[in-house]
């Protein structure tokens, strides 16, 4: 067992409940040192898994709260360690006296994401599993929250490890065959795992290919609001961020540069960038602004071209729809809808998505949500977590897709089979180093440093 470990695991914010967590080494004992059940019974003569009410006191024999406890033994708990939780009132001040309490009773304060990485090293959850729990936590919409539920279930693993162990069975024949030649094994033909070979590839291929999807699930869809000045693109981002993030003037070109926030827009996360209002520049600086206005447009997913309803459409409203919608999927978003509506669409722009919004309001933004959904189908509705959305993950799938077809080709141009075998074994090492069975500390160190205290 490890050291004895104790943190805060619902954070610092005020909040009806707060839960304390304790793993390692004596963590029944020093739960027992604090707790004191109201049956008078000590939690380490207690079942596992069993809620139990009593209060907590200091070393004085001072009460601190009242709560329920609960303990887990060895191995069959989160972290695989003996582990004690006390559940309590949500006060941080509350929190910290029985936080110190533990640590006057030999405990010390958590590592961020220590829970979780001693779950990984005492094997309750391989590295892909343990990198879902962040990203659960982390996840702004249901369908991310999915994705991550579904990692942490083994998605990820279930696929990898199939592949892992079809080629583990053709390095096993092949040292088979050369370390026991005295034996009666069966010939060693390279050409027979040709069919393994491209399966292999193409579950690799399957996989490594939901990463641009995973990208959007977890970073959001790059969205550029453009438009000509003083139509409310500002007002726009404001409304969908729910906070004053850009100035807003009746001055027009306000905005000089871009503005970039990140919100969740119906079942869409977006990554919006306000940009500066596109019209003949009458400056260096707001030349500059407009200039990278269209550089938004282009490098975007998603583009809302914001126009102002109360006014008749101008030749560059349309032009710049139509440019816009050349680069990517776009939304005109008709704004100042709560003034009498002057703007009549052409014809040729008739059929595109459009939604009415008075973003001084907010109102129209729910109509606005259904558009960019309709807009977005490469946002997975309801993943089951096989949806890769961490750059590491997806590079080792990558560094392992590329060895299976360095050792095809290999196959194919008739080389030595100990020559195929090692681009196999490369293959091997790059999903054992997904999965963390072969993981330099280094690495893992780094993973685990995304994570906060008490998870």
């Amino acid at each position: 067992m490890s050291d004895l470990i104790a943190a805060v695991a619902t954070g610092s914010a005020r909040s009806a409940i707060g839960v304390v967590r304790l793993s390692g080494e004596g963590a029944i004992t020093c739960a027992d040192m604090v707790f004191r059940a109201n049956s008078g019974r000590k939690m380490a003569d207690t079942p596992s898994n069993r809620l139990v009410y009593g209060k907590i006191i200091d070393k004085n024999g001072a009460l601190l709260d009242t709560c329920l406890c609960t303990v887990s033994r060895a191995p069959h708990s989160y972290t695989g360690e003996d582990t004690a939780e006390l559940q309590c009132h949500g006060s941080p001040a509350a929190l910290g006296a029985i936080l110190t309490a533990l640590f006057e009773n030999g405990a010390r304060q958590a590592l961020p994401g220590e829970f979780t990485k001693r779950a990984f090293l005492n094997g309750k959850l391989d590295l892909t599993e343990a990198e879902a729990v962040i990203d659960l936590i982390d996840a702004d919409t249901e369908a991310a929250a999915k994705n991550a539920a579904g990692q942490l279930a083994g998605a990820v693993t279930g696929k990898t490890d199939a592949v892992y162990s079809e080629l583990l069975d053709i390095a096993a024949h092949f040292h088979a065959v050369v370390d026991w030649p005295d034996e009666d094994i069966e010939d060693f033909q390279l050409e027979n795992y040709l069919g393994t070979l491209e399966g292999a590839e193409k579950a690799l291929s399957a996989l490594l290919d939901t990463f641009e999807r995973g990208k959007i699930l977890r970073d959001g869809v790059r969205t550029a609001i453009v438009g000509r000045p003083n139509v409310g693109k500002s007002s726009l981002l404001n409304a969908l961020l729910g906070f004053d993030r850009a100035i807003v003037t009746p001055v027009p070109g306000t905005t000089r540069d871009t503005v970039e926030e990140t919100c969740v827009l119906g079942d869409a996360k977006l990554r919006l960038v306000d940009t500066a209002g596109i019209r003949d520049a009458s400056d260096e600086v707001e030349r500059i602004g407009v200039e990278r206005s269209y550089g938004a447009m282009a490098a975007s997913r998603l583009i809302l071209a914001v126009v102002d309803s109360s006014l008749e459409l101008t030749e560059e409203d349309a032009e710049l729809i139509k440019k816009a919608s050349l680069r990517a999927p776009t939304v005109i978003v008709l704004n100042k809808s709560d003034l009498p509506r002057r703007l009549l669409l052409p014809r040729e722009l008739e059929g595109m998505s459009h939604a009415d919004v008075c973003a001084k309001t907010g109102e129209g933004i729910d109509g606005l949500a259904r558009a960019v959904t309709a807009l977005l189908p490469d946002v997975p509705e309801a993943p089951a977590g096989e949806i890769l959305t961490n750059a590491r993950q997806a590079g080792e799938v990558k560094s392992a897709l590329d060895s299976v077809r360095s050792a095809k080709a290999a196959l194919f141009a008739g080389v030595t089979p100990d020559a195929v075998l090692t681009e196999l074994e490369s293959a091997m090492e790059a999903l054992g180093r997904l999965t963390g069975k072969s993981l330099a500390a280094d690495v893992m160190e780094r993973i685990f440093h995304r994570f906060c205290v008490g998870k």
